[in-house]
């Protein structure tokens, strides 16, 4: 069966870390085997900080008409299985999902893999990853995807701001600062993320909505500062959307007392 010699030689790739052309094909099947309902993370994306590893959990439906012998997935990052720069195998012994059988032709599917900074994760692999899946049912008949579910690997990001002076005279300067900053998995730090547009945003102090004042870029290490003009009390703060590999956030509000 040439689906059992695929899944050693891609697992035996990724457990050595050795990406080089496994012998898997973008998608193969055989029979009425049907692999469906793919989450990962709970449909969220996967956030990573700089030192803590992080489980992440794969579920998905597997049928046959004879019944699901066995699934085996894989957490990958790159343009194909063959060309993964990384991945990750599941923490089970032997790589498998653990099934649990619903009825005579479906079973439920669910696996759990590490994700570790400076194994399978550094910063360049931060973005889209995909999940590979073969499912094998008892007459032989087996399933393999190589994009069954794509999903997000994300640095963490943190966002500070500080207002000043506090209190300040109405119609006088406040001087806004701040840092934008992302887990670094080489370093196990945080580090000022560069050249991101960040929004400044302000609620009076009898409102519970913040309102963008101005958007401004965080420098080549990530700080933020800007100067307003003192109008009412209230809570400043930083605002950052987000990108494809880190995921938004926003400061903590710093309130100031306007005389």
């Amino acid at each position: 069966m040439r689906i059992r010699t695929t899944v050693a030689v891609v697992s035996g790739a990724l457990a050595l870390s050795a990406f080089a052309a496994p012998a898997a094909q973008a998608d193969d099947s055989a029979g009425d085997t049907k692999i469906s309902n793919v989450v990962v993370n709970g449909g969220k994306a996967v956030v990573v900080d700089a030192t803590k590893a992080k489980k992440v959990t794969l579920t998905f439906t597997a049928t046959d008409n004879s019944g699901i012998a066995w699934a085996h997935p894989i957490l990958y990052r790159g343009a194909s299985i063959e060309k993964s720069e990384t991945g990750a195998l599941a923490d089970s012994s032997d790589g498998r999902a653990k099934c649990t059988k619903v009825d005579a032709t479906k079973s439920t599917c669910k696996a759990t893999f590490t994700l570790k900074q400076r194994d399978n994760l550094i910063n360049s692999v931060a973005g889209t990853w995909k999940v590979w899946i073969v499912a094998a049912a008892k007459d032989d008949d087996y399933m393999e995807k190589e994009n069954a579910k794509s999903f997000s690997v994300q640095r963490a990001s943190k966002l500070t701001v500080d207002a000043s002076p506090e209190p300040v005279k109405k119609g006088k300067t406040i001087t806004v600062t701040g840092k934008l900053s992302r887990a670094n998995w080489e370093t196990g730090k945080y580090a000022g993320y560069s050249a991101q547009s960040v929004k400044l945003q302000f609620r009076k102090k009898s409102s519970s909505t913040y309102t963008t004042v101005k958007t401004i870029k965080s420098n080549s290490t990530g700080n933020l500062k800007t100067t307003v003009k003192a109008s009412v009390d209230g809570y400043f703060r930083y605002s950052f959307a987000g990108t494809s590999t880190t995921p938004a956030v926003n400061a903590a509000g710093d309130f100031v007392d306007v005389k």
